[in-house]
């Protein structure tokens, strides 16, 4: 009786010791792997801010991307010791996904597919090329303004006779 009880007791004593262990690794933020690497929004164009936020990661770090330069993340002190960084996507940057990687504490994680660049639209032979009014569309709403007030006149013209008969 003597030996199962002392077995129990060591068992429940190695048992509490090795569920303390990665509790106190994890509040000294030494030897933590960042975890968790979200990037919002997870579709972006050109030129658009990204917001990339990673779980344990306490002390800050860098993350790094080909759509974009070398960011510093900042840590926000969540629950999950959480760091946030903003970056903003190259302009040239390759439509399609792109993944970012994240070095905090000397410790790196990539995510292979954390976010999508989309492109431009291949406008043709009928996409606008050009911002504001161009001389054709001009000449449009001039002949279409014309046409209504020539309409209008005929229109009055009409009206002002049926009242003399």
């Amino acid at each position: 009786m003597r030996t199962t009880r002392a077995l129990a007791v060591t068992g429940a004593a190695v048992a509490a010791l090795g569920l303390a262990a990665p509790a106190a690794v994890a509040r000294d933020g030494m030897g933590v792997s960042p975890s968790n690497i979200v990037a919002l929004p997870s579709v972006i164009a050109r030129g658009g801010q990204l917001t990339v936020t990673v779980d344990d990661c306490p002390t800050g770090g860098t993350m790094t991307s080909d759509a974009f330069p070398s960011t510093t993340l900042t840590p926000i002190h969540g629950a999950n010791q959480t760091s946030k960084g903003t970056a903003t996507v190259n302009d040239n940057a390759r439509p399609g996904s792109h993944s970012i990687t994240v070095n905090c504490n000397g410790r790196t994680l990539t995510n292979p597919a954390a976010f999508t660049v989309i492109g431009g639209v291949q406008g043709g032979i009928g996409g606008g090329s050009s911002t504001g009014a161009t001389p054709t569309d001009i000449a449009i709403g001039g002949g279409l303004v014309a046409a209504a007030v020539v309409g209008a006149g005929v229109f009055w013209m009409r009206r002002r006779t049926e009242k003399r008969i």
